[in-house]
């Protein structure tokens, strides 16, 4: 049970659901989604010898950007509450927690609200889910693609099971993973989070908009291997993204990494101690910035010349390196809640260099 709640303390209920569900972070999941739609406006103009795309259909384009970004938050807000209820129910968040407060630990919320109230998002995402599956069944089987149709469902379906499954999975706890005989896996707790944060957050969240387009819209594909081939001109970008995104949980886990072991919370910063989280920052904006750097000065995605114009423009997105460079220095001279701005540093970096790489793109296309 929670802890006595001081009712002259609590909240207006729409702020504590405010603070159970985070919104605040949806930066994370809204990021990819500009890069992506930003790629596939310039990438896929271009001819292909691989995919026949006879026009980029921008509305259609369009639509599936913005269910594709609901899906993308819905997750992330169903994550972010049920992290509320099982972190609490799991001894992690107590009264010695030196991160944000939390609804469920603070007695503001119960733990079957908090639960609930992540089982009713994650289920919205599911419907968003059934309707992209709805969609590349109707393309394909109105291009007598079946067999591709049953490929295509196949991926789309685990992408969204899958996302679904981890949104529980991150924190763990009894409901609902207990029915299945896996109440006490936690993603987070054994120290995949920040793999997950990689894989999710930035691959699955920036390349599945290009692939819903592909294969939702009246397009020649060869075969599998061509759209693949195509998918691969997004996959440095989509590492990018992931790099940055996973800065935002190096620097959350750095932060509770004394409260975390109390509660055998054996994230990499527990694992591997704080010295690790300063490196792996470090190298994540190394991969982010060098990818940067020799995609300007490689003959990728160039049909002419050289130009220095070109490769100036591609070189808006290190105009982050003085707020990047001067977060990492923070969390090097920093401890405990002295953290919790430098999480949100961490999102806005992320932000901004995904909004100047979007920018390039649009110069540049």
């Amino acid at each position: 049970m929670p802890p006595p709640c001081d009712k002259t303390k609590r909240p207006p209920s729409w702020k504590v659901w405010f603070i159970a569900a985070r919104p605040h972070t949806l930066t994370a999941s809204v990021a990819p989604n500009i890069v992506s739609y930003s790629a596939c406006l310039a990438l896929l103009s271009e001819n292909s010898e691989n995919i026949s795309l006879p026009f980029l259909d921008i509305a259609h384009l369009r639509n599936l950007a913005f269910q594709w970004t609901a899906f993308c938050m819905l997750m992330q807000l169903g994550t972010n509450l049920h992290n509320d209820y099982a972190d609490f129910v799991k001894g992690a968040d107590t009264d010695k927690r030196v991160g944000q407060p939390r609804a469920t630990q603070q007695g503001w919320l119960t733990p079957s609200q908090t639960s609930n109230a992540a089982g009713s998002v994650l289920l919205m995402g599911l419907g968003l889910g059934i309707s992209f599956l709805y969609q590349i069944w109707q393309t394909n089987r109105s291009m007598n693609e079946e067999g591709a149709a049953m490929s295509h469902l196949a991926i789309m379906a685990f992408i969204v099971l899958s996302s679904i499954f981890n949104a529980f999975a991150y924190t763990g706890g009894p409901w609902p993973l207990g029915y299945l005989g896996l109440g006490n896996f936690s993603i987070g707790y054994i120290g995949l989070g920040d793999l997950f944060v990689f894989l999710y957050f930035g691959l699955v969240a920036t390349l599945t908009l290009p692939y819903l387009y592909l294969t939702t819209t009246a397009t020649t594909i060869s075969s599998s291997g061509n759209l693949q081939d195509t998918l691969k001109k997004f996959l440095p970008y989509a590492i990018q993204v992931a790099a940055l995104a996973t800065n935002i949980i190096v620097v959350n886990n750095l932060r509770d990494r004394h409260t975390d072991v109390l509660a055998d919370k054996r994230t990499l910063a527990v694992r591997l101690g704080a010295a690790f989280c300063m490196r792996e920052y470090l190298v994540n904006l190394v991969i982010t910035y060098g990818i940067q750097l020799c995609m300007a000065v490689s003959p990728i995605r160039r049909t002419q010349s050289f130009s220095y114009y070109e490769a100036a423009v591609q070189l808006l997105p290190l105009l982050t390196v003085p707020l990047a460079m001067k977060e990492w220095k923070a969390i090097c001279t920093k401890e405990g809640s002295a953290l919790n701005a430098h999480v949100g540093g961490a999102a806005k970096v992320q932000f901004f260099f995904c909004i100047l790489l979007a920018v390039s793109f649009r110069i540049s296309s």
